[in-house]
C-alpha cells in the first residue's frame, strides 16, 4: 500500500496528475450580455447615430428596422453568439456610397457611446472596437 501512495506521489509530484484545464473564455456576446444587451446598445447607438450631424445624412433614408435588425445580427454574429447574420456583405451593403474615414470613425465612435452608456467593461469595449475597425476596408471608400 505505502509503494502504491508513494508511486502516486511521485507521478504527480512529475507533473502527469491530470489538472482541469482551464475553461475558455467566454465569448464577447457572453461578457458583454447577450442579445438582449447588443439590442439595447444598437438601439442606443441608432438614437446617437441620428443626431450626429458629421453622419446622420447617410442614414436618412434607411430602414431605421431593418437597418437595426441587421446590424443586431451582424455584431451579435461577430461577438461569437447564436445569431446569423444574413444581410449583403459590408463591401457589397456600402458600395457606391464613397463613405469617407472620417464618417467611419464618426459611427465608431458613436457606437462606443453606447457602450459606454450600458456600461460594457473596458476590456470589452476594447474588444468591440477592434472588431468593428475591422470592417473599414469592406466599408470606407467603396
Amino acid at each position: 500500500m505505502r509503494h502504491a501512495l508513494v508511486a502516486g506521489w511521485l507521478v504527480c509530484a512529475l507533473g502527469a496528475c491530470a489538472t482541469p484545464a482551464p475553461e475558455p473564455p467566454h465569448s464577447l456576446y457572453q461578457r458583454i450580455g447577450g442579445r438582449a444587451a447588443i439590442v439595447a446598445i444598437v438601439d442606443d447607438a441608432i438614437v446617437t447615430i441620428a443626431a450626429d450631424p458629421r453622419i446622420n445624412r447617410r442614414f436618412g433614408s434607411a430602414n431605421a428596422q431593418h437597418l437595426k435588425n441587421n446590424l443586431v445580427d451582424l455584431l451579435c454574429q461577430r461577438a461569437g453568439g447564436p445569431c446569423v447574420y444574413a444581410g449583403r456583405n459590408m463591401a457589397d451593403a456600402h458600395d457606391g456610397m464613397q463613405i469617407r474615414d472620417d464618417e467611419f470613425d464618426a459611427l465608431v465612435e458613436d457606437i462606443a457611446r453606447s457602450l459606454d452608456k450600458h456600461q460594457v467593461p473596458a476590456a470589452e469595449q476594447d474588444e468591440a472596437m477592434r472588431m468593428l475597425r475591422q470592417m473599414r476596408g469592406a466599408i470606407v471608400g467603396h
